[in-house]
């Protein structure tokens, strides 16, 4: 295995685990705010559990560009591409984006699901406005991920 082939498959591994780290904490965060709504208004349920997984995108993002990236590295078909190490940072380089973003975006887009969370508690009519505002927060992680993909697509091998 190339230095090159070693440092992608490094950045590979960091879009997938990081954005991934921040949406498991997240979705957690949502999940608790959330319980402690339905022990006393159990008919909310699909509304909390909307707000509850909107931050789980961005481990979506970062494995998505971890598994086009293998893909682009010829790994998934047995064959790796050879990469000299510039070629190799470029793709670790492509990767922070969605790596960067995608944790703290989580992270943001959790807390502002748990406010949501409460706002839908003693609003319930207010929930969408909650759900807009959540949404908000991921226009930055799909920002990334464009960026990532972009990048990755581009880079010549």
């Amino acid at each position: 295995m190339s230095d090159g082939l070693l440092i992608a498959i490094i950045g590979a591994a960091l879009a997938a685990i990081l954005p991934g780290i921040g949406s498991a904490i997240s979705v957690q965060m949502g999940g608790k705010a959330a319980s402690g709504v339905l022990s006393e208004k159990p008919e909310l349920f699909v509304r909390l559990l909307i707000l509850q997984a909107l931050p789980g995108t961005q481990g979506i993002y970062g494995f998505l560009t971890a598994v086009i990236l293998i893909n682009r590295l010829g790994l998934f078909g047995g064959t790796a591409v050879a990469l000299t190490k510039e070629s190799g940072w470029l793709l670790f380089g492509a990767c922070m984006p969605i790596t960067i973003v995608g944790l703290l975006s989580a992270l943001y887009q959790g807390r502002t699901a748990v406010s949501a969370i409460h706002l839908t508690a003693k609003q319930p009519r207010s929930s969408t406005s909650g759900m807009i505002m959540t949404a908000v927060v991921e226009t930055y992680a799909i920002l990334a991920l464009l960026a990532s993909l972009l990048m990755i697509w581009n880079i010549p091998l």
